[in-house]
């Protein structure tokens, strides 16, 4: 089934509608829905769809000429070979002169691998053939720092040459409600804590009814493909794949800093800081640092995506039952009293989605979002606020708290958060918002008729 991306899929037919040459850029991390985009949008299309391989040069042009054969002859197995890619992409400049053909390269970091010279070919076949003809060209890829440079790059032969780009991110928390609508609102949150809205895992988890037997026999199974995935995925990216393991373990167990997590991984910090960047750019670690204040020494480092958070909280210590089959036995001790903990951060990040995306009437036109900390003159303790959203001259604030847990929430947080705003001390008006997952003690209720006060349970969120 294909959800979701019916925007992106609008802007692509409009592109196509144009009957004029297009060149559009699709990237993201892996697994997030790039292909079953592309193949949506081409399934009523006369294509070319040539994915390419983690191979040679040769290898990608037999792959290649198959592709390009296949058009005209869908009916037969037995494709001649190209001689060049010169020759192949003559013959794709023949075909797209008088009729309109879409050309997905597919993985195309894989292909300038191993054919060093296709974005200097593309680009003068582009300039001296393509642009005058229909062809509608996609270069589609997963890795996300060369799709950047060497593709959209100043300093890329391709550079100017595209005339749209997709970065597709991950669905947001209300949009993966569409694979399961059954589901009540707290199980798909938690849906969304567990797979981050990647589209395959989403599917893979097949959380119809039970999330917990989803999870026992999709994901903490030793068969199962949420089980390897992670690790399959640093394989697939990475050249150092059991120290990039090493560092996001580091972080997992609670180090955040560059220095703590180089000393737990054992590493000098400059050689960490090459990990960090690294997986950062595929979209598994974040920087952070409190909003309004620039990068320095306040800087940490988090794990970014839901899937590898969960992955590397609950997989390794439980490793042995998992892989001895005894997992089921244990998981009402081992996982599940341990969730409600695990969402909060997850409740977090829905409620900052929620102010971007989806509020309405929002007193403050956010230009800025993120959480603060930093430390109290009264106490000497450091504070933490969950949200605070900035207004574009740094005036007026919204100050939110978020409580995932299975109480109602009182007057007292909304005292501390007043609190928390004061150490903060940097606008001149302040928006408090409260998010609860299990709602509001009359008290509060009564002071959001009087205060400059927003409650919002669960529920509110997804409406």
């Amino acid at each position: 089934m294909f959800y979701c991306r019916d925007n992106e899929l609008r802007k692509l037919n409009k592109l196509y509608a144009s009957d004029k040459f297009e060149c559009v850029i699709i990237y993201g991390r892996r697994r997030v829905g790039k292909t079953a985009l592309i193949n949506e949008f081409c399934k009523d299309k006369p294509t070319i769809f040539f994915s390419a391989l983690n191979a040679s040069a040769n290898e990608n042009l037999e792959a290649f000429s198959k592709a390009i054969y296949q058009l005209e002859h869908p009916e037969i197995s037995d494709t001649p070979l190209y001689q060049s890619f010169d020759a192949a992409l003559e013959r794709i400049t023949n075909l797209s002169q008088t009729r309109r053909a879409v050309l997905v390269i597919d993985e195309y970091p894989y292909l300038a691998r191993s054919y060093e010279s296709i974005s200097s070919r593309l680009q003068h076949i582009i300039d001296h053939h393509w642009q005058n003809g229909k062809l509608f060209l996609i270069l589609c890829g997963s890795s996300m720092s060369f799709m950047e440079k060497q593709v959209l790059g100043y300093e890329s032969p391709l550079y100017g040459r595209r005339t749209a780009q997709f970065r597709i991110q991950a669905l947001s928390y209300k949009d993966i409600c569409a694979f399961e609508p059954s589901l009540g609102f707290e199980e798909q949150s938690l849906v969304y804590g567990i797979t981050g809205g990647i589209p395959m895992y989403v599917g893979q988890l097949g959380a119809k009814e039970s999330i917990d037997d989803a999870l026992i026999n999709n994901l903490f199974d030793s068969s199962a493909y949420l089980f390897e995935e992670p690790q399959n995925l640093l394989k697939q990216e990475l050249r150092e794949p059991a120290m990039y393991n090493s560092v996001i373990s580091a972080i997992a167990g609670g180090a955040s800093r560059i220095n703590e997590i180089a000393q737990k991984v054992g590493i000098e910090s400059a050689v960490c800081s090459k990990y960090l960047t690294g997986l950062i750019e595929l979209g598994i670690l974040k920087k952070e640092y409190p909003i309004t204040e620039k990068n320095g020494k306040k800087t940490i480092y988090l794990i970014d995506d839901c899937f590898f958070r969960f992955w590397y909280r609950f997989v390794p210590r439980n490793l042995a039952a998992v892989e001895s089959g005894r997992f089921a036995g244990i998981y009402d001790r081992a996982v599940k009293p341990y969730l409600h903990d695990y969402m909060g951060l997850v409740f977090e990040h829905i409620c900052r989605d929620y102010l971007l995306r989806y509020a309405e009437d929002l007193p403050v036109a956010i230009s800025e979002i993120g959480q603060w900390w930093g430390s109290d003159p009264a106490t000497h303790k450091e504070v933490q606020i969950d949200i605070v959203a900035a207004s574009a001259d740094g005036n007026e604030y919204i100050i939110g708290s978020c409580k995932y847990r299975d109480k109602k929430t009182g007057v007292d947080e909304y005292e501390l958060l007043k609190h928390y705003a004061d150490v903060f001390g940097k606008g001149s008006r302040y928006h408090y918002y409260i998010f609860s997952k299990s709602g509001f003690t009359n008290g509060l209720k009564e002071l959001e008729k009087t205060e400059n006060l927003h409650l919002l349970e669960l529920d509110d969120l997804y409406k």
